[in-house]
């Protein structure tokens, strides 16, 4: 045998328990990554299916409102658009008095007529999406006389 010195061994030994431990250290490591990885596919699978559940059930449990209801919404979209329409009008106009008085002319007439759009937009929208309703309903009250 050949001789060496006894520093040397112990170094080799040391050398050797940590190469054991780091090893040991990533293949644990490398199980619980893959571990994991299989982990999160599953959850993601499982919340996929429970949603897919639950959306099924909300759409059967979900009752419609009845006819004369939806004509009620109906009316009031409609007079909520037309109430918007008039608040935007109304602060359209009052910021363009403020700035005729205040002599900036450009300004008045972009916000007139930012105030002017703005209404447009508001009753046109209450007015298409109440009509819908009412058209919805008063379908609905026919089919259930006849």
């Amino acid at each position: 045998m050949r001789y060496v010195p006894l520093n040397l061994r112990y170094t080799s030994l040391k050398m050797m328990g940590t190469l054991r431990c780091l090893g040991l250290m990533f293949l644990g490591l490398g199980l619980a990554a893959s571990g994991w990885s299989r982990n999160v596919e599953a959850q993601a699978q499982l919340t996929d299916e429970t949603q897919t559940i639950s959306q099924k059930h909300s759409k059967r449990n979900k009752a419609e409102p009845s006819p004369g209801r939806q004509i009620a919404n109906g009316t009031g979209n409609i007079a909520g658009g037309a109430g918007k329409g008039a608040g935007s009008l109304a602060k359209g106009t009052g910021k363009g008095a403020v700035d005729l008085v205040t002599l900036h002319p450009i300004n008045a007439g972009s916000s007139i007529g930012k105030g002017a759009v703005g209404a447009g937009k508001d009753v046109t929208v209450g007015t298409v999406k109440g009509t819908g309703k009412i058209a919805k309903g008063v379908g609905r009250g026919i089919k259930h006389v006849l």
